[in-house]
Order: C-alpha cells, then structure tokens, then sequence
C-alpha cells in the first residue's frame, strides 16, 4: 500500500466537498457570469467530482490549445493564415 494514497484520498474529498460549498457560495454571487458558471458545474456535478478525484490532469495539453487559439485568434485578425503558420512553424 502506498502511505501517501490515504492522505491524497482524503485530500480529493475534502475538494470534491469544498467545491459544493463553493458552488453553493457563486450561486448567489452578484455577478450573473459567476453564478451563471457556478449554475453550469453544478449541472455536471458527477464529472466536476470525477475530475477533482482523479491524480491526472490535462493541464499540459489545454494549455497548448490554448496557446494556439491564441495565436490563431491573433492572426487572423491581422495578416491571415500566412502569420499564422509563420509563428507555428518558428514556435516549434
């Protein structure tokens, strides 16, 4: 049995309860996009808890999406396609 995994369990739970008082606080938050967001992860409740429980994440690879919607988002904006595969090549 690994020593760490009973402290990183009761870890994921306390989050997993956290984030229900948390949502619970930004529903009634008096900006409307927080309560609107806190209104949609309690939608999805069951995968928030799943997310929060497991010892992965996806951060790296959101990350790199993100970057490149950035960039694209820039470019097309400015001198098109041409900049855009300019800057993700010289990324690379």
């Amino acid at each position: 049995m690994n020593p760490g995994k009973g402290k990183r369990v009761a870890d994921d739970q306390d989050a997993a309860a956290d984030i229900e008082a948390w949502i619970t606080k930004a529903r009634t938050c008096e900006a409307p996009a927080i309560a609107t967001f806190a209104s949609g992860l309690e939608a999805d409740i069951a995968a928030v808890r799943a997310a929060l429980m497991e010892p992965w994440s996806s951060g790296q690879a959101e990350g790199q999406v993100n970057r490149l919607k950035l960039i694209k988002r820039q470019c097309y904006g400015r001198a098109g396609l041409d900049l855009l595969k300019r800057r993700m090549v010289l990324a690379a």
